[in-house]
C-alpha cells in the first residue's frame, strides 16, 4: 500500500519516525525538530488507516510490509512508538537501520486491559482539545493540536483489526542494535517481558514517571534516554 510519507530536512543522516495507533506523523513534531537540528533528514509515514494514508485490511504483518514498501532501507536510526514499534520490529530485518528504538512498543498486547479498545474508540469519537488537554496536562499545545488532527483522520475500524492481533509479538532477537524504551509503568511490557528482551539482546531503559506517549509526556526524558542511540543527542543534551 502506498502510504502518505512526510519528509523534512536535507541532512546526510536519515531518521525514520513511526507513530503509534490513532495518531499520525504529526505526533513527532518536537522530536523531528530536534533531529533536524542534529543534521538528520526525517522520514515519517502515516500508517494505513491513519492520517492521509489509505484504509484497508488491518493486520500487524501488513503494517510492516507497508513500511518496507514506503521507507528507505539503511537509515541511521528508526524509532517506532507503540504499534509503530511493533510494525518496525516486524520490518526491521528488511529495513536494516543502523539502530532501532522501540518506544513503549506493542510487543505484548495481551497485557493491555480488555476494556481498552472500547475506551480508545470512545476517546477518538468524543475527544475535544479541552478533554485531551485535561487528560494530558504535560503535553504542549502543539501536542494537543496534533492529537485532535490525528483523531479526525483516524479510521476507527483499525481498532477492530487490532483486537484480532496476536497477544505476543515479543521479538526473538535484536536483528540490529536495539533499544526498548519503556514508560513508567509500561502499557504492554511487564517485568517478565523486559527481562526476556534483555536476554534476547535488547537494551531496556525506563523513563521514570512517564506515560505511554513518552515523547509527549516528557520530551526531555525521551531524548535523555536516547543518549548513545542517536548521533549527536548526547552532545546536544550535555552542551
Amino acid at each position: 500500500m502506498k502510504l502518505n510519507v512526510h519528509e523534512r530536512g536535507t541532512g546526510d543522516k536519515v531518521a525514520l519516525l513511526i507513530h503509534g495507533g490513532m495518531a499520525d506523523h504529526r505526533t513527532w513534531h518536537a522530536v523531528e525538530d530536534h533531529l533536524l537540528g542534529l543534521g538528520y533528514r526525517v522520514v515519517a509515514p502515516d500508517l494505513r488507516g491513519h492520517g492521509r494514508s489509505p484504509r484497508g485490511e488491518y493486520r500487524a504483518e501488513l503494517l510492516a510490509d507497508d513500511l518496507v514498501e514506503n521507507l528507505p532501507a539503511g537509515a541511521q536510526v528508526a524509532i517506532g512508538h507503540s504499534l509503530g514499534g511493533l510494525a518496525l520490529a516486524l520490518a526491521v530485518d528488511r529495513l536494516r537501520p543502523a539502530r532501532a528504538v522501540y518506544s513503549d512498543p506493542g510487543f505484548l498486547l495481551g497485557n493491555v486491559p480488555a476494556a481498552a479498545t472500547a475506551a480508545m474508540r470512545e476517546m477518538v469519537i468524543s475527544s475535544t482539545a479541552e478533554s485531551i488537554r485535561e487528560r494530558n496536562p504535560r503535553w504542549s499545545p502543539e501536542d494537543v493540536a496534533a492529537e485532535v488532527a490525528g483523531f479526525a483522520l483516524f479510521d476507527v475500524a483499525f481498532l477492530d483489526g487490532v483486537a484480532q492481533f496476536d497477544s505476543d509479538y515479543l521479538p526473538e532477537t535484536a536483528v540490529v542494535p536495539s533499544l526498548v524504551q519503556l514508560s513508567d509503568p509500561s502499557l504492554c511490557i511487564d517485568a517478565k517481558g523486559a527481562a526476556l528482551l534483555r536476554e534476547r539482546g535488547f537494551e531496556v531503559r525506563v523513563v521514570p514517571e512517564s506515560g505511554h506517549c513518552i515523547h509527549r509526556d516528557d520530551p526531555a526524558g525521551f531524548l535523555k534516554s536516547l543518549d548513545g542511540w542517536i548521533d549527536g543527542v548526547g552532545v546536544a543534551l550535555k552542551g
